[in-house]
């Protein structure tokens, strides 16, 4: 059997990317755009670098500015409603993955109303119609939203992320421009390229990889390894490299899926509100050490891509060795906390578990597993 692939219509890349936005809607007919953002952002004037590109067109926008890092239920109900009190017939997301995914999750309900509890979107969601198109301007060089079919939303009642995929959510265009990133501070800078980074890992080595997003992948890990240090020093190669490979990952996950870091990761998030991108380099290189039986050779070409010397003369032992090291090894040099001693209540535990375990993520993860080795990997992380 064949594989589907889903990728944005059009995107722009580099210095001077947001001139696309014109472009867009000069194209598409635009009149009245939902311009999704969060406070810091509109606050600061860094979405004022988008909004000054369509004063001078004949389109009205409005804001919506109430997204959490985490973004909840209510948030999205909120972003539903200024969708339809407005009439909006697109939608512009200004941010990071939790600006993108609220906006994914508002315009998906306001093409496909009987999804409205919002909890019904969790997994795979079988609405009918596009959302309304999403325009997707990323300011964080992570989460890759801006080309995925992805988006989690967090139930705050029952403390949980709800993964929602949906081929009718992606954003019609992505414009990553590195100038909408250069305002990350560098603690930022380092959890979202680190979580860009387990995108890749993940994506090359979860159950469903093939040919196509392993071409992807690679590429991406070889681009976030060398750059990311760069991108921290806020290095104007480093944050356009950084934004490309982040995008290249998410070209790549977003068709064959991910693994056991994320279902980890999303619990953190879910119950202490943990950065998604620090929970994800902290538990990336215990997993790698988890799955690394389950891997074949595929360590070798991540250790290749992520700047190892020698790698062809090493053993199998030797090279998912190498590459569990260089991983470490970037995430300290950026800055990333070893453990998750400071963030995990060790009563959470049997809780965290059930809930990494119940994720949606889990099924890709090359190495089965269960409940009970889920909650050893988060003990060993203390």
């Amino acid at each position: 059997m064949g594989y589907k692939f889903v990728l944005n219509e059009t995107s722009y890349h580099g210095y001077g990317a947001l001139d696309g936005i014109i472009e867009v809607i000069n194209d598409k007919g635009f009149k009245k755009i939902a311009i999704f953002v969060d406070s810091f952002l509109k606050e600061n004037n860094i979405a004022k670098k988008v909004t000054d590109k369509i004063d001078a067109l004949d389109v009205e926008y409005t804001f919506y500015t109430d997204i959490k890092p985490n973004p909840t239920i209510k948030n999205v109900l909120g972003g539903l409603k200024v969708l339809k009190d407005f009439g909006a017939d697109a939608v512009i997301a200004i941010g990071g993955g939790s600006v993108i995914d609220c906006s994914k999750a508002a315009a998906i309900i306001n093409t496909n109303p009987e999804f409205e509890d919002v909890k019904s979107l969790e997994g795979l969601a079988e609405t009918k119609n596009s959302a309304t198109p999403i325009i997707a301007v990323p300011t964080t060089a992570g989460t890759a939203a801006e080309v995925t079919i992805n988006y989690v939303i967090t139930d705050e009642e029952l403390e949980r992320k709800m993964v929602c995929v949906d081929p009718h959510d992606i954003p019609i265009v992505a414009v990553v421009a590195p100038e909408m990133m250069e305002s990350m501070p560098k603690s930022l800078t380092a959890a979202t390229g680190m979580d860009a980074l387990t995108h890749a890992i993940e994506g090359y080595i979860t159950k469903g990889a093939n040919d196509l997003s392993d071409m992807f992948h690679i590429k991406a890990i070889e681009l976030i390894a060398k750059y990311l240090p760069l991108a921290v020093n806020n290095d104007k190669e480093g944050r356009e490299k950084m934004a490309l490979g982040q995008y290249v990952a998410g070209m790549g996950f977003s068709n064959v899926g991910l693994g056991l870091v994320h279902s980890m990761a999303h619990p953190l998030g879910a119950v202490y509100d943990t950065p998604h991108g620090v929970a994800n380099a902290i538990i990336l290189p215990k997993v790698m050490e988890f799955n690394a039986e389950a891997t074949g050779e595929r360590y070798k070409e991540i250790a290749k891509a992520m700047g190892v010397n020698d790698v062809d003369s090493m053993s199998q032992d030797e090279y998912r060795k190498a590459a569990v090291k260089a991983v470490k090894d970037l995430a300290k040099e950026v800055g990333i906390p070893e453990n998750l001693k400071e963030i995990v209540d060790e009563k959470d535990l049997d809780f965290l578990a059930k809930s990494a375990f119940e994720d949606a993520c889990l099924p890709g993860n090359p190495r089965d597993t269960n409940q009970e080795e889920i909650k050893n990997l988060y003990k060993e992380l203390l």
